[in-house]
């Protein structure tokens, strides 16, 4: 579930990178007033905290980013084992 959340944090910081580059807005600025206010600050950090979560989870997982947890069904050979 972190993963997820912070997937959608790091897109979310992404849209308004992309929004700045593109359309010269800031988003979070735009709704707390100004980029050097506290609580835009702190949705900054949070973002960034999001994405080196992402970044750190991806690189030990070799390349694979499991955003929802399925577990595998386990073979008949592993069934045995565990009884």
């Amino acid at each position: 579930m972190m993963r997820l959340i912070a997937f959608i944090l790091t897109c979310l910081g992404g849209l308004n990178w992309l929004m700045i580059g593109a359309l010269q807005y800031d988003f979070i600025a735009g709704i707390f007033g100004t980029q050097a206010n506290v609580f835009s600050r702190i949705i900054y950090v949070i973002i960034g905290v999001a994405s080196m979560y992402i970044l750190i989870v991806t690189v030990f997982s070799k390349g694979r980013l499991k955003l929802f947890g399925y577990k595998k069904k386990k073979t008949k050979r592993e069934e045995v084992e565990d009884f």
